[in-house]
């Protein structure tokens, strides 16, 4: 909005009105609007400190769910190694026991594969309509063949349908013509696919294929077969989980590897320090989000954008009560963490790792196979301690109902502003106008005296003359 104060004013009584007015107008304006320009300030600044302490709750999570991952687990009490990757790999768990286990792969367990009859007219070969069955391990798998079905259609609706239960087709072209081929993600003897129902599709998982006929394709679905130490043993999968008590083992070609179990120090050190680096980068973010420092002067005055706050102090606490927290059914070897030699700093809550004392923990007190059970699981620390911070950080959580009301405050600020400048926009027109008309008047009265001083002087001329 243009300024209401003329540029004109003042012109009549010599007066500077447009600096009078300017002035009133800011001695009017300044306390409302440096209330405002303060509380935007501070209010910007907690929008702000929430959304870090929202990023930092999520990147809080994200370590604690890898630490707690059931895929890749972490903690893991002892660590299993194969001199040979490309014949046996390891996983350890627990209730392993060190030691070396010399495993001789000699033949790996393999699924059914069985192919069609070959067609002529490729994957666009007309299907008859039918229900086709496939067979395995006892169980009946039925797919519906409608009207004006083609090899590449029966191929799809079986992929569509079975895929879930490990089975399913393609297309191969074997220089004669194109047969449909099924196969399984089950291996083991006994685990041969039989289609039968539709004629032009059937094929017998134990006959094999000829050029007129389908049948398996190489071999029957077999078990493996290996030693374990010199003892012959078989499996139907080439994932083995009960041969050695403690480690599973997975089969992966045709040879000879020693699988060595040995206390997992370095494993589980690294993954307890990445504990205690994520619990510290939440604390430290909290810590500079809340904490009162220092002015120049030395005195505790320069506040933080959560300083006192409720949310922030209440999170903090959620988190750290999980950590003397002893579950019920805990070990009797170990349930607290300075027992592995992690210890709260007293001087801002931080976590501190004493290698020294985790290596006593490790060699001499044994606890390498408590620790997982201490931190992984549906009631292990990692699980409570994710629970604790998930009321802030899930979608329309306390973090965003705090974001939310700030966004509130942020918008009523705003009105008030909008308020406050048409206040003041009427004020100075106002004033303008007061002024603008005093001048006038000051202007004509000047007019109307030196208009009579010239009467006077003139007067006085003619009488001296």
């Amino acid at each position: 909005m243009a300024s209401p104060i003329l540029p004109g004013l003042g012109l009549g009584s010599g007066i500077d009105t447009a600096a009078i007015v300017k002035a009133l107008v800011a001695a009017d304006k300044e306390p409302k609007q440096n209330q405002i320009t303060k509380q935007v300030t501070a209010n910007t600044a907690s929008i702000s400190a929430v959304g870090q302490l929202k990023s930092a709750l999520q990147a809080y999570q994200t370590a604690m769910n890898n630490l707690n991952s059931k895929t890749t687990p972490a903690f893991l009490g002892f660590a299993a190694t194969s001199s040979d990757t490309k014949f046996v790999t390891a996983v350890s768990d627990n209730s392993a026991v060190t030691g070396n286990y010399a495993i001789d792969v000699t033949k790996l367990a393999t699924s059914s594969k069985v192919a069609t009859a070959t067609f002529a007219g490729g994957a666009s070969s007309a299907i008859a309509v039918g229900t086709l069955t496939i067979n395995q391990n006892g169980t009946d798998y039925t797919v519906d063949v409608p009207a004006n079905s083609t090899l590449q259609t029966v191929r799809d609706a079986i992929n569509s349908k079975l895929q879930a239960n490990g089975i399913s087709a393609n297309i191969v072209n074997d220089g004669s013509g194109s047969r449909m081929v099924i196969g399984s993600t089950t291996t083991g003897k006994g685990s041969d696919i039989v289609v039968s129902g539709i004629a032009s599709l059937a094929a017998d998982g134990k006959l094999p294929m000829t050029a007129g006929s389908g049948g398996y394709v190489s071999a029957l679905a077999d078990d493996a077969a290996f030693t374990v130490d010199g003892m012959s043993m078989t499996s139907k999968s080439n994932t083995v989980g009960q041969a050695v008590s403690g480690l599973s083992f997975s089969l992966v070609g045709v040879g000879k590897s020693t699988v060595s179990v040995a206390t997992n120090t370095d494993g589980l050190k690294a993954s307890l320090q990445t504990f205690v680096d994520s619990y510290n980068n939440l604390v430290k973010t909290v810590n500079s989000l809340t904490k009162t420092t220092k002015d120049a002067d030395g005195n505790l005055t320069v506040t933080a954008p959560l300083t006192g706050d409720a949310t922030a102090r209440a999170l903090l606490s959620a988190v750290r009560n999980e950590l003397v927290t002893v579950p019920a059914g805990s070990s009797s070897k170990l349930s607290v963490l300075s027992q592995l030699g992690i210890n709260t700093l007293q001087a801002d809550g931080t976590l501190e790792f004493s290698a020294t004392k985790f290596s006593a923990a490790m060699n001499d007190k044994k606890l390498g196979g408590e620790i997982q059970s201490l931190f992984n699981g549906d009631t292990g620390l990692l699980a409570r301690m994710n629970a604790a911070v998930d009321p802030y950080v899930t979608t329309d959580g306390l973090l965003d109902k705090r974001t939310k009301s700030l966004n509130n405050v942020t918008s009523n600020l705003s009105n008030q502003q909008i308020a406050l400048d048409s206040r003041i926009a009427s004020l100075t027109e106002a004033l303008s106008k007061k002024y603008n008309a005093m001048d006038t008047l000051v202007g004509k009265l000047k007019a109307t005296a030196d208009n009579i001083k010239s009467m006077f002087e003139a007067m006085n001329a003619q009488k001296s003359g």
